[in-house]
């Protein structure tokens, strides 16, 4: 489960600095392009967090389901 939670802490670091980088870059320079590639690296950002949550919430089942059988 660390292993599990260091990749998704990379993956989201990876997420978050592209998503501030493109956000900071298409107000910078006032353009689409980077405003349309931050939003998409947003949701890619929640995708990677919500499958996250549901990993820990439902491996904590599985494992109160195991433990108490």
């Amino acid at each position: 489960m660390v292993v599990f939670r260091w990749i998704v802490g990379v993956l989201a670091a990876f997420f978050a600095v592209g998503m501030t980088f493109s956000f900071v870059v298409g107000i910078a320079q006032n353009s689409e392009p980077p405003m349309r590639r931050a939003r998409r690296l947003r949701h890619w950002l929640w995708l990677v967090m919500l499958l996250w949550f549901n990993v820990e919430v439902w491996g904590r089942v599985v494992i109160v389901i195991i433990h108490w059988i």
